[in-house]
């Protein structure tokens, strides 16, 4: 099935207890809602056993009050104000997140783009990702972006048609910082 419009659907829920079954079931088939680190995945089935109301508390940070990120080579940087939703149509498909720096549109080094997203494996194709991207730009315009960065690596091309179907630009390649791993990724922009 997909989207056939969807500027008309909604699909963004705020992270809750009713939700929280569906998402630990994702997390359990190996699905991490962090592109760079797999095993966020795992740290995260922990934090729910541990505290599940403070784990879906942390999902909408907008103080940056929440622990320091881990980045891939196991370094940790300041968390930047940020929120997440996941994106749900018969249950639960993925996750999409927005981080910002208060004030500009700028972006730490180790921070590739204001807007990441995640779609489980057995629902990638259904448009659902475009949606979900389509759907949080309202949030940036209402915290105060005038534009959202978003990246991808060059031979993902599901991730790059994403970002075009949401009205992106390419705006060229870049190498990534080394605690990032050091390869090269794509740079979209969509105004606001």
């Amino acid at each position: 099935m997909s989207l056939a419009d969807p500027s008309n659907t909604t699909l963004l829920v705020r992270p809750a207890q009713q939700h929280l079954e569906s998402y630990r079931e994702a997390l359990r088939t190996g699905w991490s809602p962090n592109n760079l680190r797999p095993e966020a995945a795992n740290e995260e089935l922990a934090e729910i056993a541990a505290d599940a109301d403070l784990f879906l508390a942390r999902m909408e940070d907008r103080d940056a009050k929440g622990v320091p990120v881990i980045l891939p080579d196991g370094s940790f940087v300041t968390r930047l104000p940020s929120l997440r939703r996941w994106i749900w149509s018969d249950g639960f498909c993925g996750s999409i997140g927005i981080r910002w720096q208060p004030g500009t549109e700028d972006l730490p080094p180790t921070c590739l783009g204001h807007i990441g997203y995640a779609v489980v494996p057995w629902r990638r194709g259904e448009g659902l990702a475009t949606a979900a991207v389509l759907e949080i730009l309202p949030i940036a315009r209402s915290i105060g972006l005038r534009h959202v960065d978003l990246t991808a690596d060059p031979d993902n091309i599901a991730s790059i048609r994403v970002m075009e179907k949401a009205g992106a630009t390419y705006l060229g390649t870049f190498t990534t910082p080394e605690a990032l791993g050091g390869v090269t990724d794509s740079l979209y922009r969509i105004m606001l």
